[in-house]
């Protein structure tokens, strides 16, 4: 059996060009990250007949599993993107600084890691769906995600790449010898 996991097609939505940027300004930034619209490309799907493929509901995801699969998507809500936390104080700081405290504070912060905790419980429950149906798998979703599902498909037997930060629009297999 196969599940073939791919990330969402590259976003079209530049980084701030600004030095600093304060709290709001990176909220409004990942909101309208959202809501951009993404580069379709050509994607290998490395001669596997795919049977099945989940999809994350958010716009990216949705878009390119539609474009790359000739069947039915389903949407799940599981396979959303961890949700940024809001942070309290003013701060300025480099876009760069931002997304390694947004990182650090699926770490650190208890509320954080209990919402984690919550997605990984929901990628579990969507493996063993898709594992049920006994066909080959797309699942396409986002970055963070993919690598909780890598890494539960390897608690279950089956192997496949190391994933550090996977490419937009490109399948990595997982395979187990059922």
């Amino acid at each position: 059996m196969k599940i073939g996991l791919i990330r969402h097609f590259r976003v079209l939505h530049p980084y701030p060009q600004k030095k600093l940027v304060e709290t709001k300004e990176l909220l409004q930034w990942f909101k309208d990250y959202d809501e951009a619209e993404i580069e379709i490309s050509e994607v290998d799907l490395l001669g596997v007949d795919w049977k099945y493929c989940y999809s994350s509901d958010l716009h990216r995801s949705l878009q390119t599993a539609e474009y790359i699969f000739p069947g039915e998507v389903v949407k799940r809500t599981e396979l959303r993107e961890v949700p940024i936390t809001p942070f309290k104080k003013r701060l300025k700081l480099p876009f760069l600084v931002w997304a390694m405290l947004v990182r650090l504070s699926w770490m650190t912060n208890k509320e954080k890691k209990n919402e984690i905790m919550k997605i990984r419980e929901g990628i579990n429950k969507l493996l063993d769906e898709a594992l049920a149906q006994k066909g080959e798998t797309l699942i396409v979703s986002h970055g963070a995600l993919m690598i909780f599902m890598a890494k539960e498909l390897k608690k279950r037997g089956f192997h496949g790449p190391k994933l550090g930060n996977p490419q937009n629009g490109k399948v990595y297999i997982f395979h187990n010898e059922e």
